[in-house]
């Protein structure tokens, strides 16, 4: 099986979007893929086991992808090995009259990972300059101050907000919570697909909605909303990584696997040790115990 290299999906500088792939041949067949999947899931639950003990840092881990990317799917079979008390997965839809009532980062702030735990975002606070952005009436529900009209809505309105969303990013991060973006690059031909399978297998039929077909007519928009967006906010503390999302079993691996690579460089992770004075004791509390 091909290794990989890290740094060859990280974005550290300007992209365009055509440029970025949307498949790589791992040279191995799905099964050799799903194996090497599972021995690395299993390695990074050792990790947030470890992380879970530590308690000094979180993981955040954002998903954005156009519909059918693999989304759910990913976090299935990339975090299968986890214990569950130490991930929490949340799916930002629809804001809630309650959300609406506070600024638009007031529900990815409250779910937050605590130190020692994933967090994982399915659909994020990227939402706010990806969907509002190429639907811009969604804003009017915001109530927000000095915007009456999608008229109002100007390039300086979204710069500011890519401005908050990198200085909430910065501000977590300063505090202990390694974030990870992945951005899970469908082509569109391969999106073609999976809506038909959708439709083809009456099982699926519930995943299907015929406002897939009406944001499918936005795809280049999207991109180009996608495009801005990753240019703007991919920074050392946060970076974007393109997966190349045409082969579900392939971005599956690249995902654990980055997420891998990237934790087991920080040294400090480790179980914490017992203070001098309890460590001295442990024959006696030994013997305590077998003594009963």
């Amino acid at each position: 099986m091909k290794s990989i290299n890290i740094d060859d999906f990280k974005i550290s500088s300007q992209i365009d979007i055509k440029d970025l792939s949307t498949f790589v041949d791992l040279q191995a067949g799905k099964k050799q893929i799903e194996k090497e999947l599972r021995t690395v899931s299993e390695d990074l639950a050792e990790i947030q086991n470890t992380m879970y003990a530590h308690g000094k840092y979180a993981v955040l881990m954002c998903i954005q992808g156009m519909d059918t990317a693999g989304k759910d799917s990913l976090i299935r079979e990339v975090f299968k090995e986890f214990n569950v008390r130490g991930i929490e997965a949340h799916s930002f839809k629809k804001p809630t009259d309650i959300e609406l009532k506070h600024d638009y980062l007031w529900r990815h702030y409250i779910a937050l990972p605590a130190r020692g735990k994933f967090g994982i975002f399915n659909r994020t606070h990227y939402e706010n300059v990806l969907v509002t952005r190429v639907h811009p009436n969604y804003l009017m529900y915001e109530n927000m101050p000095d915007i009456n009209s999608v008229d109002d809505v100007t390039d300086k309105f979204w710069e500011r907000r890519f401005e908050e969303i990198n200085n909430f990013e910065k501000h977590i991060a300063d505090n202990g919570t390694i974030i990870f973006k992945f951005f899970l690059n469908l082509s569109k031909d391969e999106q073609k697909n999976r809506l038909l399978r959708r439709l083809n297998k009456p099982n699926k039929h519930w995943k299907f909605s015929p406002d897939d077909l009406d944001e499918r007519i936005l795809w280049d928009k999207y991109q180009t909303c996608y495009e801005d967006a990753i240019n703007k906010t991919s920074k050392p503390h946060a970076p974007w990584f393109n997966i190349p999302a045409d082969d579900k079993p392939t971005a599956r691996y690249l995902v654990a696997k980055i997420l891998y690579d990237t934790l087991k460089t920080y040294s400090d992770i480790k179980e914490p040790e017992l203070p001098e004075k309890e460590k001295a004791n442990i024959g006696m509390y030994k013997q305590q115990l077998e003594n009963e």
